[in-house]
């Protein structure tokens, strides 16, 4: 018995993606063609590997045995992608941990991710999501190489020693609201909502809070929350107004009914990202992922035509 190696890469696609079609959309085959590959692939290996059903292909005992082995497979050519750039001095190669909160994850370390691993076969990209108080102290400690963090536009970012912060991108605050209510024209509109308050911790709650200094009142607020999908949910009950950075609505999913508009004088959400800065680093494999973050950062087209309203009326 002599087995194809490159047929069993087409059955682990096919498991995978759960059926014929959908594999050959992914290996850019014909399902002709990968259903020829299987009938080959089983003819030299003597045994059935797939079942058809109704809900698409299953493997057989024989086909998860052989499906085992095709990940093996992947995985030591992987590693052996990894070790020959380790070979390349030019190249950059190490392990990479970035702490980062939960919008920066969707929107900017999923795709870097992707990037990093076609691009850097030497280099071992790892996300942690964290709060930032928990992230900074494993960041001094060492146990992270990079730390995201938000900032409203106001919010002091002075890092200390031996730390320095590297601006990623601006991104404008803005208004959530709630299913049946009309969309404010101007910033004076906001006075006279129910917002949701978000954490203190966050660069949410310095917005507002500028924001109620800027209108000379105070808010009326309902519930307290930290992450922006909950307060999305909130909204979308109609338990009042948001104010949300547009990452969070570019990487998450606004509910039905809730509309989202851009004012002049909500002013931005700053992403910036920390690193320690000795003699030793950033070591070349993390100022590789930062070059690529940053890379990233400025492809993503903020400000454009999301929100269902933009109000242009002065205050």
């Amino acid at each position: 018995m002599r087995i194809t190696p490159s047929r069993l890469s087409v059955l682990l696609a096919v498991h995978r993606a759960g059926g014929i079609v959908a594999a050959a959309d992914a290996q850019h085959l014909t399902p002709s063609a990968v259903s020829q590959q299987i009938k080959l692939l089983e003819r030299e290996a003597g045994v059935r590997v797939l079942d058809r059903e109704p809900t698409g292909a299953v493997l057989t005992d024989a086909g998860r045995v052989l499906a085992g082995t095709a990940e093996r497979i992947e995985a030591e050519l992987a590693s052996a992608q990894r070790e020959l750039a380790e070979l390349d001095e030019s190249a950059p190669a190490g392990h990479v941990r970035i702490g980062s909160f939960s919008t920066a994850i969707r929107a900017l370390l999923l795709p870097l991710l992707t990037v990093v691993e076609r691009t850097m076969p030497g280099v071992v990209m790892t996300i942690e999501e964290t709060e930032e108080r928990s992230g900074l102290a494993r960041l001094r400690r060492g146990e992270l190489d990079l730390v995201l963090l938000e900032r409203d536009e106001r919010t002091p970012t002075d890092p200390p020693r031996p730390m320095a912060d590297v601006p990623v991108l601006d991104e404008s605050w803005l208004v959530v609201v709630p299913p049946g209510q009309a969309a404010p024209q101007t910033l004076s509109d906001l006075a006279r909502v129910t917002w949701i308050a978000l954490d203190p911790s966050t660069a949410g709650a310095y917005a507002l809070d500028r924001l109620s200094r800027r209108l000379g009142t105070p808010l009326s607020t309902r519930h307290v929350a930290y992450d922006y999908d909950v307060v999305l949910a909130m909204v979308s009950l109609g338990q009042g107004h948001a104010l949300l950075p547009e990452l969070a609505v570019v990487s998450g999913r606004v509910p039905d009914g809730v509309s989202l508009a851009r004012l002049p004088g909500l002013g931005a959400r700053q992403i910036v990202v920390r690193h320690r800065r000795t003699r030793s680093d950033p070591g070349p494999a993390t100022r590789a992922v930062l070059d690529a973050l940053l890379i990233r950062a400025s492809a993503l087209e903020l400000g454009r035509g999301r929100p269902d309203h933009a109000g242009t009326g002065p205050l």
